[in-house]
């Protein structure tokens, strides 16, 4: 009997659950997304990995490789041991060093030492090509992840289903093996890799290798070396590299520290302090140094009047590596020195974020006016622009020619590597401050009158690098080492202050000089710095004389200087009366 409630009749339709139209568009869109992503993400990490750069790094010409081994190693060669350290990141990278132009094995372990020691530069070196290099594996692996997904959509469902249909037929399996033929020959798979010598060698722990007898510093004890480390020549040059190292990170680290606490003159609200830096000659352990002193100072511009390097070789790329990671943040500016020889040093800072002045006027610190040119007497460079074969004399003249034509009257400072270059601009009235380096001593800052009363400042600045001559890389400066602090207001350089670092790490700072002019003269009411009676460190005006005193015309390494009675023991002149030791 049947239930009640319960009636039989025939079954309806079956309902078939059917997507709307857009919505299995939009699942088509994502599938394809989502297939071209996990292509791109495969090839882009292939390319990655399978890919390399060529750098110059630590003073070679070096190819850098990322790995998956979260280890950075150094391969040396085949006198030194190879080096390897955690690199504290997902990724590492394998440093294959090439060519130097280190005269022997010796100069360049110390080399290796003190780079060690100041490593930020050489560190955002790799970062930077390691991140190019992901950069471009990305781009192409995207556009290799396109391709099978532009061929998918492209051929259409229609010509999908013909072609699956041809796969069990005998056309579709040589198609098929001719694609697998195709990778094979590629991939290679059954060719053996030979067994490499530096295979066979332990990493050991550079504490185990040195023994207990040398102590190592703190930050050493993740180093581990490879290589034919049995030998006492090798022990020897690794022992002298530690200590080398030890020395040159424990007096620059303290220098930067003690710089935090110097008594220096804080700038107004209305004020910018740039801090300027000269000659520093591949010292690069003063990089962090002058950083140190720019930040305590409260500034934000640097201005480097050049000799960064010896030579301008490529091999000093880890020098410009350095002062470009040390005022990372900066507002940068440069010219190029005399021993910057040839167009390397320029281009390379350049494209690393440092305005390099080519004689064309730009905005500088405060918003004032900067001018300035590369020292015509480097090799490859005497060149106005475009044109070359030009003297030292015919470049001042051609700068003169710029500075006097500016719109907005006398320009606020001219940045060069030897003042002299801005005799005639000076002399002309054409220019508040021209700020140099070139001598490795301090010279000014020495007012210069122009033909209707302009007062314009000639300044030397001493070697930052505290170089005896044209080479200053070292555990610690061969002579007294400077900075420069310029403060500007309202866009035009106010005041100078010296800050000098002594070869015993003694700081010595100098008084704040005020650059008295003649708009300021009869002092303006509330300006502290406006002159109106005589200040403590003003350089006062004399009465115009016409030509202006050239200035020294020599460069370092003409030999030593003569010291009296009264000689600072580090600087060889007499102690200067407005510095304050700390």
């Amino acid at each position: 009997m049947p239930s009640q409630g319960v009636t039989d009749g025939p079954a309806g339709p079956r309902r078939v659950l059917r997507l709307p139209r857009r919505t299995g568009a939009g699942l088509h869109v994502l599938a394809l997304a989502a297939a071209w992503l996990g292509l791109s993400v495969l090839a882009g990490l292939t390319l990655f990995l399978g890919s390399s750069r060529e750098v110059t790094l630590a003073s070679h010409d070096a190819v850098l490789q990322p790995t998956l081994s979260r280890q950075v190693v150094v391969r040396t060669g085949p006198v030194l041991p190879d080096l390897r350290v955690d690199s504290g990141a997902p990724l590492g990278v394998d440093v294959r060093l090439g060519k130097t132009d280190a005269r022997s094995t010796e100069e360049l372990v110390d080399r290796y030492a003190v780079i060690a020691s100041s490593p930020e530069g050489a560190r955002a070196r790799v970062r930077e090509a390691v991140v190019d290099m992901a950069w471009q594996a990305a781009l192409r692996g995207a556009a290799v992840g396109a391709v099978p997904v532009l061929f998918w959509v492209l051929v259409g469902p229609a010509r999908r289903r013909e072609l699956l249909r041809s796969v069990p037929s005998r056309r579709g399996a040589v198609a098929v093996a001719a694609v697998a033929a195709v990778g094979l020959a590629w991939w290679q798979p059954w060719t053996p890799a030979d067994e490499r010598v530096e295979d066979a060698r332990p990493w050991i722990p550079l504490a185990e290798f040195l023994g207990p007898q040398v102590p190592l510093p703190e930050e050493l004890d993740g180093v581990e070396v490879r290589g034919d480390v049995t030998t006492s020549q090798t022990r020897r040059l690794i022992e002298s590299a530690v200590d080398t190292y030890e020395k040159s990170r424990g007096f620059y680290a303290r220098a930067a520290e003690d710089a935090a606490g110097l008594d220096l003159r804080e700038p107004e609200e209305d004020e910018t302090v740039a801090v300027l830096v000269s000659d520093r000659h591949d010292n690069i352990g003063m990089d962090a140094v002058a950083r140190a002193v720019g930040d305590r100072a409260g500034a934000t511009v640097v201005l480097n009047a050049g000799d960064d390097t010896s030579t301008g070789a490529t091999w000093e790329a880890f020098s410009l590596d350095s002062v470009s990671a040390a005022f990372d943040g900066y507002d940068r500016f440069g010219v190029a020195g005399n021993h910057d020889s040839g167009d390397f040093v320029a281009d390379y800072l350049a494209d690393h974020g440092w305005t390099m002045l080519d004689g064309e006027v730009v905005e500088g610190p405060g918003g004032g006016t900067l001018l300035g040119v590369a020292d015509p007497r480097s090799s490859g460079l005497g060149s106005w622009r475009d044109e070359t074969g030009l003297s030292f004399e015919e470049v001042g003249r051609r700068l003169a020619d710029v500075a006097c034509g500016a719109d907005d009257g006398p320009i606020g400072t001219l940045l060069v590597h030897d003042v002299n270059l801005a005799s005639e601009a000076l002399a002309r009235g054409c220019a508040d401050l021209a700020v140099g380096g070139h001598l490795h001593v301090e010279v000014g800052p020495d007012p210069v009158v122009g033909p209707e009363g302009q007062v314009g400042y000639r300044y030397t600045n001493g070697t930052t690098g505290g170089a005896a001559y044209a080479i200053a890389i070292g555990s610690k400066p061969r002579r007294e080492a400077q900075m420069t602090l310029v403060t500007y207001r309202e866009g035009r350089p106010v005041g100078l202050q010296g800050v000098f670092l002594q070869t015993n790490g003694r700081w010595e700072v100098g008084d704040y000089t005020v650059l008295v002019r003649p708009d300021a003269v009869t002092g303006a009411e509330g300006d502290d710095d406006a002159p109106g009676e005589e200040q403590e460190g003003s350089v006062l005006v004399p009465s115009p004389t016409g030509t202006p005193d050239p200035g020294p015309a020599t460069g370092p390494g003409t030999g030593p200087r003569e010291q009296g009675p009264d000689a600072d023991d580090a600087t060889g002149r007499p102690r200067e009366q407005g510095r304050r030791s700390r």
